[in-house]
């Protein structure tokens, strides 16, 4: 398929069977995580390689920039969760005006046919390929008959009625409900950056924090929560602090003090897993109530996280 060449992510990449599935799979949510695991068992039980085909950057991006949605979590991430759902290998195409020009028949024919030697399409209903999305699963068992290809549908995965999806995910964050979030995920929402020198303004209150730099990722709405912050080697309960400075005017911002740390994190990568939300931002009226506040949220997050001994055995239970 000139063009179009695959990037392979992880897995073996030379010419193989394989049971394949297709998306971008952002979150990475319960719903994918049940796709993956079936991906899986129908790999074992035939005898094939059991591979993600994902795309770069998001369709929407391509064919209706406007409407292009907020990443939910890093690539590396990504294809971490992928592969502890039970992928064994993973590959991704560059999505442009000529790829999404496929039809579906030609998505099947080239890609999972031709590039892959795909053998068994493991899909959710709401799968939709090719031109115009105009391809579903019927299209897909008719179109693959004609290749030797099984198809092999997931029903949906619903909570509370309704299919788990990465739109219900970006809704939930956008109202700060990390823990909706949380629920359709199957974890906490996590946001990943490296720890950038700031003003310095919560070691002068008592409450130093770790600023994350820049970040690819979608944010909680505005707020103070608890969170898990992790760095390579540790983890410990976090008060974070997302959105404007209100009492000291700033820039946007995203800041976690670490509960009982003593450790050096400057330019250094920091995860933080979103748990609850504890309050709305509000402007104080110095540094002092400030500070007091401060000291009632770190209480909060004590008391709903967990500190001292066994943070560790407890944040791997979370």
């Amino acid at each position: 398929m000139p063009g179009h060449p695959l990037s392979w992510l992880f897995g073996e990449a030379q010419r193989v069977s394989r049971a394949v599935t297709v998306g971008v799979f952002d979150g990475v949510h319960r719903g994918h995580q049940e796709l993956v695991h079936r991906l899986r068992t129908t790999a074992d039980e035939r005898g094939l390689v059991p591979t993600v085909l994902t795309f770069e950057p998001h369709p929407l991006a391509v064919v209706a920039p406007d409407k292009a949605p907020e990443r939910l979590m890093t690539s590396s991430y990504r294809l971490c969760l992928l592969g502890q759902a039970g992928a064994a290998a993973a590959a991704t195409l560059l999505f442009d005006r000529a790829l999404a020009a496929l039809t579906p028949d030609e998505f099947v024919r080239d890609v999972l046919v031709g590039l892959l030697d795909t053998r068994a399409v493991v899909a959710s209903a709401a799968f939709r390929f090719g031109a115009g999305a105009r391809g579903d699963v019927a299209a897909l068992r008719r179109i693959g008959g004609e290749h030797g290809l099984e198809v092999v549908e997931v029903p949906p995965l619903l909570h509370e009625g309704r299919r788990v999806s990465s739109t219900r995910i970006r809704s939930a964050l956008r109202a700060g409900d990390v823990a909706a979030a949380a629920t359709l995920l199957g974890r906490p929402h996590r946001v990943e950056g490296v720890v950038e020198r700031g003003l310095a303004r919560g070691r002068t209150l008592g409450f130093p924090t770790a600023n994350l730099g820049r970040l690819d990722v979608m944010l909680p709405a505005e707020g103070i929560y608890a969170a898990w912050a992790r760095w390579d080697g540790g983890v410990r309960p976090a008060a974070v602090h997302v959105g404007r400075r209100l009492t000291f005017e700033g820039a946007s911002t995203v800041e976690a003090h670490l509960l009982d740390a003593q450790v050096e994190l400057y330019d250094r990568s920091l995860a933080l897993d979103f748990v609850a939300r504890l309050r709305d931002d509000v402007r104080f009226a110095g540094p002092e109530e400030l500070a007091a506040q401060i000291a009632r949220d770190v209480a909060q997050v004590r008391a709903t996280l967990g500190g001292g001994s066994g943070t560790e055995a407890a944040a791997e239970r979370g």
